[in-house]
């Protein structure tokens, strides 16, 4: 299958701004970039103004382009809309999961759990979306499937850093998900599997704008009605 030069061009640098080799502010320059990829710098340009339309680089006067900076409420905000946009999503496809899609998560899981001894917060948000993407995949709504997906497009950026910033969040996340497969194994309804699933996805962002940082007023709680 033929793949264009500005989609490898695009798939390599979102490869390298989700395992954080391109860290927030990390300046993307475009020679640079296509000397190293070996292509002409058009298709650079192109794949850069993608990231950017998915909100992972923004262009700087005088600048030009880098990797977009996390900014807390911007990713406590994608992470709200996710929470409401995938809890819909695993509550409609949870009918529908295979007794082999919850061994697959359940398998994901107990990966997360190994990894907790020796933790690597790159290798475990990396499995911790594998898992995720597992439930919503049975969704029978293509559009909210797509909601998600956009999400986790979104969210890419800042992998390698919000477990690493509150990595207790991680032995929680394993005990919430094994909660999670088990109310979809006992077949509980699709509103509580999907105030579930909210619950879930909003505790990691309040638990990183909440963090102690020194010098720095903590943020006001939001509601999550």
């Amino acid at each position: 299958m033929y793949v264009s030069k500005s989609q490898r061009a695009y798939e390599a640098l979102r490869e390298r701004i989700a395992d954080g080799t391109y860290g927030p502010g990390h300046r993307l320059v475009l020679d640079r970039l296509a000397r190293e990829s070996e292509i002409s710098v058009v298709p650079v340009r192109e794949a850069v103004r993608r990231l950017e339309a998915e909100g992972l680089v923004t262009f700087e006067p005088n600048v030009g382009a880098r990797v977009a900076r996390i900014d807390p409420r911007k990713y406590h905000d994608i992470t709200e809309t996710m929470s409401i946009v995938e809890g819909a999503a695993v509550a409609l496809a949870a009918p529908l999961l295979t007794t082999a899609d919850l061994s697959a998560a359940r398998a994901i899981n107990e990966q997360l759990r190994h990894g907790l001894d020796d933790f690597d917060p790159v290798r475990f948000t990396a499995q911790n979306e594998d898992f995720h993407r597992v439930l919503s995949a049975a969704c029978p709504n293509g559009d909210l499937r797509d909601a998600v997906d956009r999400c986790w497009r979104r969210l890419s950026h800042v992998r390698s850093t919000t477990f690493a910033f509150v990595p207790g969040r991680a032995n929680a996340s394993v005990l919430e998900h094994e909660r999670i497969l088990l109310m979809i194994e006992r077949g509980e309804e699709p509103r509580a599997v999907e105030l579930a699933v909210r619950a879930h996805r909003l505790a990691t962002p309040t638990a990183y704008l909440h963090r102690p940082v020194p010098g720095r007023a903590p943020h006001p709680p939001r509601s999550t009605a």
